[in-house]
């Protein structure tokens, strides 16, 4: 029998990757995963309490908030305040930057930016949702983060991560050396390694994107779709098409079994629909170190420049080769 290494273990062995961190990242990392313990924990009794629905409000993006959605907020966001190793949070749910003015955290080095329950809509109808956060260093000195602490480039993340609550719950994250995935053990309460140094498919045999917009996609991305359903042996096409409407569901599988997922702009969000922030540069972070690639049809996702909170972006991201053709098709018939 093969001995089990819980994520508290894994960490710590890996701190010494990180000398300038002196332990606080690991800790930092440490309140997350004690957060998805709690949230899991909801979810999976979801059915069975008063927690399904809609809480009668909408966040900052002026979609409707689910009540699972206000929990997983609170606890992530007590959690990392509680920690004492971060001096401010953004979240999907929150307008502002959220200040933690303690004692312990008057002096932390980092700032996390989250979303507490990506794939919200999923919720009262028992389809996986996720957790995603990215986590900087601060630019400001010390007391309270400041809202120039998140205007950083992707590149300059220190570790990121999702946690998927599905037919199991896991946690991914990255440090920047490599991609390891954690399962929670129920019966002991832990998140064992169980999938160490992640690596995605080259290629892959499916797309996920919202077909149901097609019409208002640019014409690359039409091309490309029309790409993915020609038959042709060598490439392995028709590709399958696969969209479960949670960002992290969607990313997760084709981590893992290849493929590429599309948030391309549309005439409703001429943008993008996707943040930047708190979802697409945690997302294209772990991508990367997988082997795959993200961008947002021209330029690398991790490279762009954060200039609001909840700015948005378009999303191309999964296997490499798959998101270099995305590419090409954008380039070539894409104003």
């Amino acid at each position: 029998m093969s001995k089990v290494k819980t994520l508290g273990q894994f960490i710590i062995e890996k701190q010494n990757d990180f000398p300038f961190a002196k332990g606080e990242l690991s800790r930092l990392l440490r309140d997350i995963g004690i957060a998805a313990k709690i949230v899991h924990r909801e979810v999976n009794k979801a059915g069975l309490a008063d927690i399904l629905g809609e809480a009668g409000e909408t966040n900052i993006q002026g979609e409707s908030v689910k009540k699972l959605d206000v929990f997983a907020n609170e606890q992530f966001i007590a959690a990392l305040s509680v920690g004492g190793e971060c001096c401010a949070i953004a979240s999907e749910e929150n307008e502002d930057i959220i200040l933690v003015d303690n004692e312990q955290s008057k002096n932390a080095k980092y700032v996390v930016a989250m979303d507490p329950l990506d794939g919200s809509s999923n919720i009262d109808v028992n389809v996986s949702v996720g957790t995603i956060f990215s986590i900087y260093r601060r630019i400001s000195l010390s007391g309270p983060g400041t809202l120039e602490d998140f205007m950083q480039r992707g590149t300059e993340q220190v570790a990121a991560g999702y946690i998927i609550y599905g037919s199991s719950t896991m946690l991914v994250y990255t440090t920047g050396k490599g991609v390891n995935g954690f399962t929670l053990d129920p019966s002991i309460g832990e998140f064992c390694l169980s999938h160490p140094n992640m690596q995605t498919p080259k290629s892959g045999k499916t797309y996920s994107m919202n077909e149901g917009n097609y019409v208002h996609f640019p014409d690359g991305v039409k091309k490309y779709i029309k790409y993915c359903q020609e038959e042709d042996k060598p490439t392995k096409r028709p590709y399958s098409s696969r969209y479960i409407g949670s960002a992290v569901a969607d990313i997760h599988r084709n981590l893992i079994t290849g493929g590429i997922y599309i948030y391309p702009v549309t005439a409703s969000s001429p943008s993008g629909k996707l943040r930047l922030l708190y979802e697409c540069n945690p997302l294209a972070f772990i991508i990367e170190q997988a082997g795959g690639k993200a961008t947002d049809g021209y330029r690398r996702i991790m490279e762009l420049e954060t200039k609001t909170l909840h700015q948005r972006t378009p999303f191309y991201a999964g296997s490499a080769d798959m998101v270099d053709t995305a590419c090409e098709f954008m380039s070539r018939f894409s104003k």
